[in-house]
């Protein structure tokens, strides 16, 4: 049973990952959540001790090559993300689940700018304060994401 629940988080992940690259408008494009680690976040504070920086830096690479960024930005991102998420899941935890969205917005805000950050040096790209648009509505999306994630580990019984 244990490996249909490393199936059942793969396939969430696959489901955040298909709603990040989906099509959308180039009107709301820019406030596009970051699904992906949105989903890896949940995961990485419901089972620390199965979803941790190798799942970050495997699905960060995924997104990489999904996208056409340069390997390994996600990657990177991804993983310094989900190591601040795991090393104080226990404190995040015994936040109320809207604390929990005000810091999953920083941690979103943290991720775009070592993602900005990242790709000013590699591409030689320049700041511009849409870039946070998503960390805001992912803060937004965060109690929803929440609930509905654990609904679903409870429902399966993933451990």
């Amino acid at each position: 049973m244990i490996k249909g629940h490393y199936l059942l988080i793969c396939f969430s992940l696959f489901l955040a990952l298909v709603m990040a690259l989906m099509p959308l408008p180039l009107s709301t494009d820019i406030f596009r959540p970051d699904w992906v680690l949105l989903v890896l976040m949940y995961w990485s504070l419901a089972l620390p001790h199965r979803v941790n920086i190798g799942w970050a830096w495997v699905t960060g690479l995924i997104i990489d090559l999904a996208t056409g960024s340069p390997l390994g930005v996600n990657s990177l991102c991804y993983s310094i993300c989900i190591y601040i998420t795991v090393s104080n899941f226990q404190k995040i935890r015994n936040f109320s689940i809207w604390q929990q969205a005000v810091l999953v917005g920083l941690f979103l805000a943290l991720y775009h700018l070592l993602q900005f950050w990242l790709n000013h040096f590699l591409l030689d790209i320049y700041f511009n304060p849409e870039y946070l648009w998503p960390a805001l509505t992912g803060m937004f999306c965060w109690p929803w994401i929440f609930l509905l994630l654990r609904k679903y580990r409870r429902q399966f019984r993933i451990r």
